[in-house]
């Protein structure tokens, strides 16, 4: 199978480069694999494809402001971006510029609130970085870290907060899980008064998931690795839910890959942890997931691969061109799809 099968033509002003004013307020596109059809609605309509019973499944993980900048001893400037707690105080950082920071380099972040030192090369260019400081890493982050938005993004995010779900909970992330961020409280709420169940896991997502695909061929891309957990509250709705005959959405391709990940052959799901290499695309056999709350993807990339596994390539190729032509903005900041 070629990457080059799943490619489409982007005009680069659908790439949405700030959120929406109101979360919910953003586009939603409809598609009923039985029906092979395609709506047009606003994503607060969501609801009204929901059924009591129905399981939405989301990615409660938290995006850390995980981009620095500090300087060098020798007062040169330097960019870390975080990707990896490895244990305690010691991370896996992309830094840059990478040619300049040697193992036992001191760079030093807020005017000494946070001191690095490179502890060593890791395969694929990145750093084991130890930092040093007083107080609460997190906090400190807070205080000095921005958010690490995606690459296609030029716009300064006024906001911190919108790069976050509203549901966030666990901090690890260095990109958010995008699906969610159309939700709001007040919407949530009125899921849960129409009796469709809420259940959570935790994948903490990292910078990997904008890696571009640059095998020629499907099969021979190498997926990177994410750290997943998923309690034994959140199985049981969901075996429930299967067992009655409920459906199982997905908010996210996260959400998705963890399912797919812990389901075994029968659908059922245990509470675990660990690491997912899962990759899908056209071909896979799901195993519990019946829907899937979703953005519009990047061209060639593993997310659209999945998305055309679930709904099949040719009908989703021709609802990436439809949004397209009805000018849906596109990526983490823009409008979402619910494949049913």
């Amino acid at each position: 199978m070629k990457v080059s099968d799943f490619n489409y033509d982007l005009p680069e002003e659908l790439i949405a480069q700030v959120p929406v004013e109101k979360r919910d307020e953003s586009r939603l596109m409809i598609l009923n694999r039985e029906k092979q059809s395609i709506e047009h609605k606003v994503f607060k309509d969501i609801i009204d494809y929901l059924e009591p019973g129905d399981v939405l499944v989301r990615n409660n993980t938290k995006v850390i402001p995980a981009r620095l900048y500090g300087k060098k001893e020798t007062g040169a400037n330097v960019e870390f971006l975080l990707l990896n707690n490895i244990k305690e105080n010691i991370w896996e950082s992309i830094v840059r510029p990478g040619n300049k920071l040697h193992v036992g380099t001191k760079v030093i972040f807020g005017d000494g609130l946070l001191t690095a030192e490179i502890l060593d090369v890791m395969p694929g260019g990145t750093r084991k970085v130890k930092f040093i400081y007083e107080g609460i890493f997190n906090e400190i982050l807070d205080k000095i870290g921005l958010m690490p938005l995606p690459p296609y993004i030029h716009e300064e995010l006024k906001e911190k907060d919108r790069y976050q779900t509203v549901y966030a909970k666990y901090d690890g992330s260095a990109a958010a899980p995008t699906a969610g961020l159309h939700f709001t409280n007040d919407l949530i709420k009125k899921i849960e008064e129409k009796g469709i169940v809420i259940a959570n896991v935790t994948l903490h997502v990292g910078i990997g998931t904008f890696r571009p695909v640059k095998e020629e061929t499907v099969e021979k891309h190498q997926m990177h690795k994410e750290h997943y957990y998923v309690k034994q509250e959140d199985v049981d709705k969901i075996n429930n839910a299967k067992e009655n005959g409920k459906r199982i959405i997905a908010v996210g391709t996260t959400s998705c890959r963890v399912l797919e990940t812990v389901a075994n052959e029968q659908g059922k799901l245990v509470a675990t942890e660990g690491d997912t290499q899962i990759f899908i695309y056209p071909g896979y056999k799901f195993k519990i997931l019946d829907g899937l709350i979703t953005n519009f993807h990047l061209p060639q990339s593993t997310l659209l691969m999945l998305v055309s596994a679930l709904a099949g390539k040719d009908y989703i190729m021709k609802a990436y061109n439809e949004a397209v032509k009805e000018k849906y903005r596109f990526f983490s900041f823009g409008d979402a799809m619910f494949i049913c």
